[in-house]
């Protein structure tokens, strides 16, 4: 597993507290206590490190490897899902990945950003950045839940939409903007889940929703921490102070209205204890559907839309001496 730097004091202490087990079990040590009392620091150090970690800390846990992808949560949380491919018009991206599924008893229609492990599965996937026949395959995905009535969720994770010459010719621009209208005005409760990297058009293409979550170690902003960093210092060398500044880690984007809702996250990261993730994500999706679905369509659209119109308002006072 991936290690930060600043993660090293947790594993070596993790490290010594394995040894002590050991020497416990093949009778070297008889001393219960002292594993006890490390267990015990451990389990401090812990909620000490992973209780106060920065903005740019929380950026690289949402990049982490070893994080569950969508299709993870979508083979742990969902039953009976079928994979639909393809925009109907060019080709079918595997940054984007969707189909019909069931949640308890349910029917939804569910939908997210895909990145790879390995090598190959990187490039398979375009390091989960969609073209816009992502784009367009999600929101055919979208038209069609909402012709059969379904609920539609989305998980985002990605650095961002595909940057190509390829996909600038093919509309990229186009295929967000066009997404976010019709999401403004879809007729079924849409609910948004980031759960790793959140950045640029690129996420929100799919993150117009009634309700808005964010997992605990996630960020979400129109810009990454290094580009914003290349830009106004010319330099990757301010990406931490760009973290910090650009308000992107779901407490302050709570705070600001952005978003609707934080998901606990394991302590030490989703990656560390995925079950719990994926029965923490289960739990709030099924309580934000629940009062979703009994709210009626015509609110629940006008409500989606005043939020996003409330969003980045501003007064000014002008004092007369």
């Amino acid at each position: 597993m991936q290690v930060f730097d600043w993660e090293k004091p947790v594993v070596e202490l993790e490290e010594k507290l394995k040894e002590l087990y050991e020497q416990f079990e093949e009778g070297k040590m008889a001393d219960r206590q002292a594993i006890e009392a490390m267990e015990a620091q451990l389990a401090q150090l812990k909620k000490s490190l992973y209780s106060n970690l920065t903005p740019w800390q929380r950026v690289q846990m949402a990049r982490h490897p070893d994080r569950p992808y969508s299709l993870d949560y979508i083979e742990h949380i969902f039953d009976d899902f079928i994979e639909l491919h393809g925009d109907r018009r060019f080709a079918d991206d595997k940054a984007m990945v969707g189909g019909p599924a069931v949640l308890d008893g349910k029917s939804v229609m569910v939908i997210g950003q895909q990145k790879g492990r390995t090598t190959k599965e990187r490039q398979y996937r375009n390091f989960g950045m969609p073209n816009p026949e992502g784009y367009r395959k999600a929101l055919r995905l979208m038209e069609l839940a909402e012709r059969h009535g379904l609920p539609v969720i989305t998980f985002i994770d990605t650095p961002g939409a595909a940057p190509g010459i390829g996909a600038e010719e093919r509309g990229q621009g186009e295929a967000i903007a066009y997404n976010l209208l019709r999401m403004s005005e879809l007729r079924v409760p849409i609910v948004s889940v980031v759960i790793g990297e959140g950045a640029s058009g690129g996420a929100l293409g799919i993150g117009v929703a009634d309700r808005f979550l964010m997992m605990e170690n996630t960020w979400f902003s129109v810009i990454s921490p290094e580009s914003c960093s290349s830009i106004l210092w010319r330099s990757w060398d301010y990406k931490e102070k760009a973290a910090e500044e650009l308000k992107l880690v779901p407490e302050a984007l709570l705070k600001y209205g952005i978003i609707d809702e934080i998901i606990p996250e394991p302590l030490g990261g989703a990656h560390r204890d995925p079950d719990a993730a994926y029965a923490a994500v289960k739990a709030a999706l099924q309580a934000n559907l629940k009062k979703l679905r009994s709210q009626p369509i015509d609110k629940l659209t006008a409500r989606r839309k005043e939020k996003y119109f409330q969003m980045g308002r501003y007064e000014e006072k002008r004092v007369v001496e």
